[in-house]
């Protein structure tokens, strides 16, 4: 299994980006993050119908878990982006489950990564 994650860059405070990973498969999917100099922590996750999300108490509200099927794409809606987010994000892929799991060791698949700058 193949992720391709994508959409990353600079962005000020405030502002808005979307990542997407590319996934071909019936997967519940995460996005994790790592800052530099600290650990690899959780974003949010869905599960594969979309039915179910789970988000980190640091986005939620801000950020917003999607999926859409047909084109084999999970997607990252952030908004009012912060100088905390700043970090690698990476997309992971279940494929033992359909629970939108926070824990990174449920994860089978690993996206190389993308950065998201966020600029105070």
């Amino acid at each position: 299994v193949q992720l391709q994650a994508s959409g990353g860059g600079l962005v000020q405070a405030g502002g808005s980006l979307r990542l997407s990973c590319a996934a071909s498969g019936r997967y519940a999917m995460g996005w994790f993050r790592q800052a530099p100099g600290k650990e690899r922590e959780f974003v949010a996750a869905i599960s594969w119908s979309g039915g179910s999300t789970n988000y980190a108490g640091s986005v939620k509200g801000r950020f917003s878990i999607s999926r859409d099927n047909a084109e084999n794409t999970v997607y990252l809606q952030m908004n009012s982006l912060k100088p905390e987010d700043t970090a690698v994000y990476y997309c992971a892929a279940d494929e033992h489950s359909d629970y939108a799991t926070a824990r990174s060791g449920d994860y089978d698949y690993w996206g190389q990564g993308t950065l998201v700058t966020v600029s105070s």
